[in-house]
Order: C-alpha cells, then sequence, then structure tokens
C-alpha cells in the first residue's frame, strides 16, 4: 500500500505484534487513526521461506504477526501497545483461545532499541499492577526474519466476514476494540 500523501515515509514507523490468528489484530490495527496498513506475516523463525502450512505445522519457529505501519504523530508506540493488550490474551502460552501452537504465542517484535524499553516498561507496569489472573508470558525480541503473509490472508476479516472462524473469533474482538478504543478509530 502507497504511503497516503499526509505522511511523508521518513515519519513512518514500523511495529510488529503476535498475538494469536493474524486476521484479529491485522483487522484492529487497520481501524486505528495514524496507522498506515496493517499486514499480515511471519517472524522471528527459522525458515528462510515461510508459507502458511509449513507455519502452521509450529516447525519453522515463526509466529503470525502484523507489521504496523504508523505514524507517530497521530498514534503513539505507547498507544499501539495499549491496544495490543486489551485485543488478546497475553497470558496464554503458545495459544489464543483454540488455536494452539508456537504460532500463536504473545510477541512483541521490536524495531529499535527504543520500542524495546516501551514493551519492557509495559510488561513490567502489567505485572506490577497485576491486570491479568495469571502471569503475561508476551516475548520481547528484535524482529527478525518477517515475510507477508500471503494475499488471501491480507485484511482477510473484511473480505470475509460471514466465514465461520471471522463472525465467531474475530467479530466479537473487533467489536470489543471499537466499544474500548473509540476515540482512537479512523472516521467511518
Amino acid at each position: 500500500m502507497e504511503v497516503q500523501a499526509s505522511h511523508s515515509p521518513e515519519q513512518i514507523e514500523e511495529a510488529t505484534f503476535a498475538g494469536g490468528c493474524f486476521w484479529c489484530i491485522e483487522t484492529v490495527f487497520n481501524q486505528l487513526k495514524g496507522v498506515i496498513n496493517a499486514e499480515s506475516g511471519y517472524s522471528n523463525g527459522e525458515h528462510p521461506a515461510p508459507a502458511y502450512d509449513d507455519v502452521c505445522t509450529g516447525r519453522t519457529g515463526h509466529a503470525e504477526v502484523v507489521r504496523v505501519r504508523f505514524d507517530p504523530r497521530v498514534v503513539s508506540y505507547t498507544q499501539l501497545l495499549e491496544v495490543f493488550f486489551a485485543i488478546h490474551d497475553p497470558t496464554q502460552l503458545n495459544r489464543q483461545g483454540n488455536d494452539v501452537g508456537t504460532q500463536y504465542r504473545s510477541g512483541i517484535y521490536t524495531h529499535n532499541a527504543q520500542q524495546a524499553l516501551q514493551a519492557r516498561a509495559i510488561l513490567e507496569q502489567l505485572s506490577d499492577t497485576q491486570v491479568y489472573r495469571a502471569p503475561v508470558v508476551t516475548e520481547v525480541a528484535p524482529v527478525r526474519n518477517y515475510h507477508p503473509a500471503e494475499p488471501y490472508h491480507q485484511r482477510y476479516f473484511e473480505q470475509n466476514p460471514g466465514q465461520g472462524y471471522c463472525a465467531v473469533v474475530v467479530a466479537p474482538k473487533v467489536e470489543k476494540f471499537q466499544r474500548t478504543f473509540a476515540e482512537l478509530l479512523k472516521p467511518a
């Protein structure tokens, strides 16, 4: 996707998050003000050219992720982190609900030292305040070996809202996000 005219390329930053199925997270981030594009992909695994079927086996080491291109003048990295922790359960190790496997782990894959500091700070805050009943298991690591997912995964929920998984799993998460973060939504 091209950078919008109001956003110059040098102002755009990237963030990469893993929190279960990428269809949920991508849909949410694409609705945030300041997000230029959220792209489903695979990251932090060993396979040099992962494909969906390979990642689903859990043997590539990749997580299903969403790479978010955003304008920090409109939405901050901290706000992205807050949304990220609100839209998935960071206490489930290698799973989100019925999606089970290392590819569904909770992770923040950082693009620079500042992101790593902010991610660790929010994890410490969540631990100190005991927001969750169980320990947060979200990993923080530098992003590596990122690959975009196949074209049919991009904006999947938007194109397939009636599909079973989308209707039962994705739609409720998106609705909760829209209620919780209404002030951060792009205009309809």
